[in-house]
Protein backbone atom coordinates (compact mmCIF):
# COMPACT_ATOMS: atom_id res chain seq x y z
CA UNK A 1 0.00 0.00 0.00
CA UNK A 2 2.92 2.35 0.61
CA UNK A 3 4.24 2.10 -3.11
CA UNK A 4 0.81 2.50 -4.21
CA UNK A 5 0.32 5.52 -2.47
CA UNK A 6 3.49 7.04 -3.28
CA UNK A 7 2.80 6.18 -6.22
CA UNK A 8 -0.47 8.19 -6.32
CA UNK A 9 0.51 10.90 -4.75
CA UNK A 10 3.25 11.80 -7.07
CA UNK A 11 2.04 14.56 -9.84
CA UNK A 12 -0.66 15.36 -7.91
CA UNK A 13 -1.27 18.51 -5.98
CA UNK A 14 -0.46 16.10 -2.80
CA UNK A 15 3.22 15.72 -3.83
CA UNK A 16 4.96 18.18 -1.77
CA UNK A 17 3.56 16.46 0.79
CA UNK A 18 5.42 13.00 0.24
CA UNK A 19 8.38 13.06 2.06
CA UNK A 20 9.91 9.60 1.77
CA UNK A 21 9.02 6.18 1.60
CA UNK A 22 10.33 3.44 3.66
CA UNK A 23 10.21 -0.26 2.74
CA UNK A 24 10.39 -3.17 4.92
CA UNK A 25 10.55 -6.21 3.25
CA UNK A 26 8.46 -4.81 -0.10
CA UNK A 27 6.44 -8.09 -0.87
CA UNK A 28 4.37 -8.96 -4.34
CA UNK A 29 1.29 -10.32 -4.03
CA UNK A 30 0.43 -13.05 -2.45
CA UNK A 31 -0.70 -15.98 -3.86
CA UNK A 32 1.31 -18.05 -6.90
CA UNK A 33 0.09 -15.58 -10.19
CA UNK A 34 2.12 -13.01 -8.46
CA UNK A 35 5.45 -13.86 -9.81
CA UNK A 36 4.71 -17.17 -12.19
CA UNK A 37 6.54 -15.76 -14.97
CA UNK A 38 9.52 -14.91 -13.22
CA UNK A 39 10.89 -17.05 -10.12
CA UNK A 40 11.79 -20.91 -10.98
CA UNK A 41 10.78 -21.62 -7.21
CA UNK A 42 6.87 -20.19 -7.93
CA UNK A 43 7.22 -22.70 -11.44
CA UNK A 44 8.44 -25.56 -10.15
CA UNK A 45 5.74 -25.44 -7.57
CA UNK A 46 2.90 -24.23 -9.92
CA UNK A 47 1.19 -27.66 -10.57
CA UNK A 48 0.80 -27.92 -6.21
CA UNK A 49 -0.68 -24.24 -6.87
CA UNK A 50 -3.38 -25.35 -9.39
CA UNK A 51 -4.16 -27.80 -7.45
CA UNK A 52 -4.73 -25.60 -4.24
CA UNK A 53 -6.75 -23.18 -6.62
CA UNK A 54 -9.09 -26.31 -7.59
CA UNK A 55 -9.36 -27.32 -3.67
CA UNK A 56 -9.87 -23.64 -2.29
CA UNK A 57 -13.28 -23.68 -4.87
CA UNK A 58 -14.91 -26.75 -3.06
CA UNK A 59 -16.12 -24.91 -0.03
CA UNK A 60 -15.97 -27.90 2.48
CA UNK A 61 -12.62 -28.49 1.59
CA UNK A 62 -11.97 -25.09 1.88
CA UNK A 63 -13.01 -24.91 5.45
CA UNK A 64 -11.25 -28.07 6.31
CA UNK A 65 -7.94 -26.99 4.78
CA UNK A 66 -9.17 -23.30 6.83
CA UNK A 67 -9.63 -25.58 9.80
CA UNK A 68 -6.50 -26.95 9.94
CA UNK A 69 -4.33 -23.77 9.38
CA UNK A 70 -6.19 -21.61 11.82
CA UNK A 71 -4.63 -23.69 14.46
CA UNK A 72 -2.74 -22.08 17.42
CA UNK A 73 0.06 -24.33 17.10
CA UNK A 74 0.31 -24.04 13.24
CA UNK A 75 0.37 -20.26 13.35
CA UNK A 76 3.52 -20.07 16.37
CA UNK A 77 4.85 -22.34 13.79
CA UNK A 78 4.95 -20.15 10.79
CA UNK A 79 5.52 -17.16 12.78
CA UNK A 80 8.86 -19.17 13.94
CA UNK A 81 9.72 -19.62 10.73
CA UNK A 82 9.49 -16.29 9.30
CA UNK A 83 11.05 -14.32 12.26
CA UNK A 84 14.35 -14.49 13.01
CA UNK A 85 14.33 -13.24 16.74
CA UNK A 86 12.53 -16.05 18.22
CA UNK A 87 11.97 -14.04 21.43
CA UNK A 88 9.27 -11.83 19.29
CA UNK A 89 7.01 -14.67 18.63
CA UNK A 90 4.81 -14.75 21.88
CA UNK A 91 1.12 -15.60 22.76
CA UNK A 92 0.32 -11.97 21.99
CA UNK A 93 1.92 -12.65 18.47
CA UNK A 94 0.06 -15.13 17.79
CA UNK A 95 -3.07 -14.54 19.25
CA UNK A 96 -3.23 -11.29 17.07
CA UNK A 97 -2.59 -13.10 13.96
CA UNK A 98 -5.56 -15.76 15.02
CA UNK A 99 -8.37 -13.58 16.52
CA UNK A 100 -9.03 -12.41 13.11
CA UNK A 101 -9.55 -16.13 11.54
CA UNK A 102 -12.57 -16.88 13.66
CA UNK A 103 -14.45 -13.65 12.71
CA UNK A 104 -17.77 -13.54 10.06
CA UNK A 105 -15.77 -13.82 6.67
CA UNK A 106 -12.27 -15.13 7.33
CA UNK A 107 -12.81 -18.14 5.29
CA UNK A 108 -13.92 -16.04 2.43
CA UNK A 109 -10.96 -13.99 2.58
CA UNK A 110 -8.43 -16.83 2.96
CA UNK A 111 -9.59 -18.01 -0.07
CA UNK A 112 -9.77 -14.75 -2.10
CA UNK A 113 -5.97 -14.17 -0.67
CA UNK A 114 -5.13 -17.28 -2.10
CA UNK A 115 -6.63 -17.67 -5.44
CA UNK A 116 -7.45 -14.13 -6.14
CA UNK A 117 -5.94 -11.12 -8.01
CA UNK A 118 -2.47 -10.74 -6.43
CA UNK A 119 -2.99 -6.67 -7.25
CA UNK A 120 -0.06 -5.12 -8.80
CA UNK A 121 3.53 -5.82 -8.38
CA UNK A 122 5.69 -3.63 -6.15
CA UNK A 123 7.86 -2.65 -8.96
CA UNK A 124 5.55 -1.06 -11.34
CA UNK A 125 5.05 1.27 -9.07
CA UNK A 126 8.92 2.13 -9.14
CA UNK A 127 8.93 4.13 -12.45
CA UNK A 128 6.69 7.53 -11.28
CA UNK A 129 8.73 7.47 -8.05
CA UNK A 130 12.35 7.33 -8.45
CA UNK A 131 11.43 10.10 -11.93
CA UNK A 132 10.07 12.57 -9.22
CA UNK A 133 13.20 11.87 -6.68
CA UNK A 134 11.66 10.22 -3.86
CA UNK A 135 13.75 9.13 -1.19
CA UNK A 136 13.27 5.60 -0.32
CA UNK A 137 14.53 3.47 2.33
CA UNK A 138 14.70 -0.18 2.44
CA UNK A 139 15.10 -2.47 5.07
CA UNK A 140 15.27 -6.52 4.41
CA UNK A 141 15.53 -8.49 6.54
CA UNK A 142 18.26 -10.68 5.91
CA UNK A 143 16.28 -14.51 6.14
CA UNK A 144 12.97 -13.67 4.98
CA UNK A 145 11.79 -16.98 3.61
CA UNK A 146 8.31 -15.44 2.13
CA UNK A 147 10.28 -12.54 0.02
CA UNK A 148 13.99 -13.70 -0.34
CA UNK A 149 16.73 -11.48 -1.08
CA UNK A 150 17.60 -13.80 -4.06
CA UNK A 151 13.56 -13.91 -5.16
CA UNK A 152 12.59 -11.61 -8.32
CA UNK A 153 10.78 -8.81 -5.72
CA UNK A 154 14.20 -8.67 -3.66
CA UNK A 155 16.61 -8.85 -6.46
CA UNK A 156 14.80 -5.69 -8.01
CA UNK A 157 14.78 -3.56 -4.69
CA UNK A 158 17.84 -4.82 -3.54
CA UNK A 159 20.44 -5.26 -6.69
CA UNK A 160 18.37 -3.18 -9.07
CA UNK A 161 16.78 -0.15 -7.98
CA UNK A 162 19.33 0.95 -5.32
CA UNK A 163 22.86 0.91 -7.49
CA UNK A 164 20.69 2.76 -10.05
CA UNK A 165 19.01 5.68 -8.16
CA UNK A 166 20.95 8.07 -5.28
CA UNK A 167 17.28 8.39 -3.92
CA UNK A 168 16.99 4.98 -1.84
CA UNK A 169 19.18 3.71 0.77
CA UNK A 170 19.10 0.60 1.94
CA UNK A 171 19.71 -1.73 5.01
CA UNK A 172 19.99 -5.51 5.45
CA UNK A 173 19.09 -6.40 8.75
CA UNK A 174 21.44 -9.44 9.84
CA UNK A 175 19.34 -12.59 11.70
CA UNK A 176 15.64 -10.65 10.88
CA UNK A 177 12.76 -12.52 8.92
CA UNK A 178 9.60 -10.91 6.79
CA UNK A 179 8.76 -8.77 9.74
CA UNK A 180 11.53 -6.34 10.37
CA UNK A 181 9.45 -3.95 12.86
CA UNK A 182 8.52 -6.37 14.91
CA UNK A 183 11.48 -8.86 14.89
CA UNK A 184 14.20 -6.59 15.69
CA UNK A 185 12.55 -3.18 16.04
CA UNK A 186 15.35 -1.75 17.35
CA UNK A 187 17.34 -2.33 14.54
CA UNK A 188 14.73 -0.90 12.10
CA UNK A 189 14.56 2.30 14.51
CA UNK A 190 18.89 1.98 14.50
CA UNK A 191 18.66 3.04 10.69
CA UNK A 192 14.81 4.66 10.56
CA UNK A 193 15.27 7.22 12.89
CA UNK A 194 18.56 8.82 11.16
CA UNK A 195 17.12 8.99 7.78
CA UNK A 196 13.67 10.67 8.82
CA UNK A 197 15.49 13.21 10.39
CA UNK A 198 17.42 13.75 7.34
CA UNK A 199 14.57 14.58 5.28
Amino acid sequence: ATLLTAEALVGGPLQSRLKGVVLLNCAGGMNNAATLDDDWRVKLAYPIFALINALLSIKPVAQFLFDKIRDETFIENVLRSVYGNQDSVDQDLVDLILGPSFKPGALEAFVSILTGPPGPRPESAMPAIEAAGVPILILWGEEDPFTPMDGPVGKFFLDTLEPRSSAVTKRILPGTGHCPHDDRPEEVHEALLPWLAQL
